[in-house]
């Protein structure tokens, strides 16, 4: 049975991510709120979380999964960016976009594109998903909680909590949130090209 968390949308309990930060480190999957929909997150380390996500969302191995990061210098660990990408996602972060970026070292071979060694990064703009990100001092390994024969993120926690009771660790509820998950920029080749329009603007990559 999932651990339910009824926090702040706005201004989320320092004790109770702190306790999702614990989970997290104990090797927990939980469901969180982001600016577009819920998602699935667990520690980079998290080798059966990461499995656990693709069973769950019935994903195959070329899957991008996306590292939910704090800001953008955190972000810059993680992933190769060059000086014309840079001024394109910075200009774009905090908000609901994801970027496709080449991994760097720091990323596991195993979380990157088993061929272009490419992974997802984004830095949402949702006060409980920067705050849990922030308490936890590296990126969350996350997928939008988006289930199979559907195209859009689940929206509300306690409703996650009822059809993921068995399925998930912990549900972190900050409240209803959209269901239009982010807009997807692959940047790994230096031109940025729209894979996926969601909730962010496209047109400034377009």
């Amino acid at each position: 049975m999932a651990r339910y968390l009824d926090v702040h949308p706005d201004n989320p309990q320092p004790r109770a991510i702190a306790q999702v930060v614990a989970m997290l480190d104990d090797g927990a999957l939980v469901a969180y709120p982001t600016d577009s929909g819920y998602a699935l997150g667990c520690r980079m380390d998290n080798r059966d979380g990461t499995e656990r996500i693709r069973r769950l969302r019935n994903l195959g191995d070329k899957h991008h999964f996306t590292l939910v990061c704090a800001d953008f210098a955190q972000l810059g660990h993680f992933v190769m960016v060059d000086n014309s990408a840079f001024r394109a996602i910075k200009a774009a972060t905090p908000g609901p976009y994801t970027f496709i970026l080449r991994a760097t070292s720091e990323v596991p071979r195993r979380l990157a594109h088993p061929k272009k060694r490419t992974v997802g990064v984004r830095i949402p703009e949702d006060a409980v998903a920067q705050a849990i990100v922030a308490a936890l001092g590296e990126p969350i390994l996350s997928s939008s909680l988006i289930m199979p024969g559907s195209s859009e993120a689940m929206t509300d926690g306690w409703q996650i909590k009822e059809d993921l009771d068995h399925l998930v660790d912990a549900v972190v509820d900050g409240g209803e949130r959209g269901s239009e998950p982010t807009t997807v920029v692959d940047v790994s080749d230096g031109v940025p090209e729209v894979v996926r329009v969601g909730a962010g603007d496209p047109s400034r990559f377009e």
